[in-house]
């Protein structure tokens, strides 16, 4: 009897003791949501915090997934020529990366139509589609970081030629522009100065540095510095020179930009018009297009259609790129 009463007083303040906890715990939580009711930051800096390690949490999955499937790709492949791409284009990946990437793209597009169409074609077509808009992204990043780098150039040979005649040598002036300039020069003249301390030769870094960024008026400032290393003479004046001379290349470029942005915007509309008109009708009288999309004649039709649209944007394009 007494061990069955010293058990049930044991219980009984327990459960006691446990209550207690319960209250001030959800005190504690009482006092908690209102100073983040009216502070609000609380709550904000959390859910965001909270957003930011998911972010974190995924991205490091996808970023070990496209790793190890980019290692056997790697096995397999002996060279890549993305990998100098992706050096144009200053993305951190290895062009077996990329390939992962696009594959992985290709596949989400491809299975994303065929559960909206469920026909095996328009799927096959729409990874197939998924892979050449990863490829065209890729070009388009690099067209537009070769640009930047040419519009920064007059300014980066000003600094250059202003730091000789202050007394810097070559190499520190470089040095300068990679802790001075914005991306992609600082970028690209960085990558030079660590070739050369790591034992590479200036010649052979410009030269790496030319290739990347493809940029005739780069290649003028390349032969000036080489010749200027083994005969000798003023290279700030030949640098301002240069520089004049790329930023009158720089004003002419723009203008004939404006000059032909009528004959560009033209192609666009031409493109993008029966897009645009078919869109509508299928909106407004789906029987009238339906023929269109489901006899044999109407796909063929549309196949040639597409085709001469292509061919047609592409032939404006040609006419209105006019090389200076």
């Amino acid at each position: 009897m007494r061990i069955i009463l010293a058990l049930a007083v044991t219980i009984f303040c327990l459960m006691m003791f446990l209550l207690l906890l319960r209250i001030k715990a959800r005190e504690h939580k009482n006092i908690v949501n209102r100073m983040e009711y009216f502070s609000g930051n609380a709550v904000k800096l959390r859910q965001q915090q909270l957003r930011q390690r998911q972010r974190k949490k995924v991205k490091g999955q996808f970023r070990d997934i496209v790793r190890k499937a980019a290692q056997k790709v790697q096995n397999i492949q002996k060279g890549n020529q993305l990998d100098f791409k992706m050096q144009q284009a200053d993305w951190p990946l290895l062009g077996s990366e990329f390939e992962v990437i696009l594959v992985i793209f290709g596949a989400f597009c491809a299975i994303l139509t065929l559960a909206v169409t469920l026909k095996p074609w328009i799927a096959l077509a729409a990874g197939l589609a998924g892979v050449i808009l990863g490829i065209i992204v890729l070009d388009i990043s690099i067209k537009r970081r070769q640009k930047a780098f040419t519009n920064q150039l007059g300014d980066m040979l000003t600094m250059v030629a202003n730091a000789l005649r202050a007394g810097f040598s070559f190499m520190q002036a470089f040095e300068l522009i990679a802790r001075e300039m914005d991306a992609p020069i600082g970028r690209e003249v960085q990558k030079v100065v660590n070739e050369v301390n790591v034992g590479g030769t200036l010649e052979t870094a410009l030269e790496n540095m030319q290739k990347r960024v493809e940029s005739p008026d780069f290649e003028l400032v390349v032969t000036a510095v080489l010749i200027q290393r083994q005969v000798g003479g003023n290279l700030a004046q030949i640098l301002d020179t240069i520089s004049g001379t790329i930023q009158e290349r720089v004003r002419m470029r723009r203008e004939v930009m404006a000059l032909t942005a009528q004959g560009r915007m033209s192609g666009i509309v031409l493109a993008l018009l029966p897009v645009a008109l078919g869109v509508f009708l299928t909106t407004v009288s789906p029987d009238y297009m339906r023929p269109l999309f489901e006899e044999t004649a109407g796909q063929i039709a549309i196949a040639v259609a597409v085709v001469m649209e292509i061919i047609g944007f592409l032939v404006i394009r040609k006419i209105v790129d006019i090389k200076v």
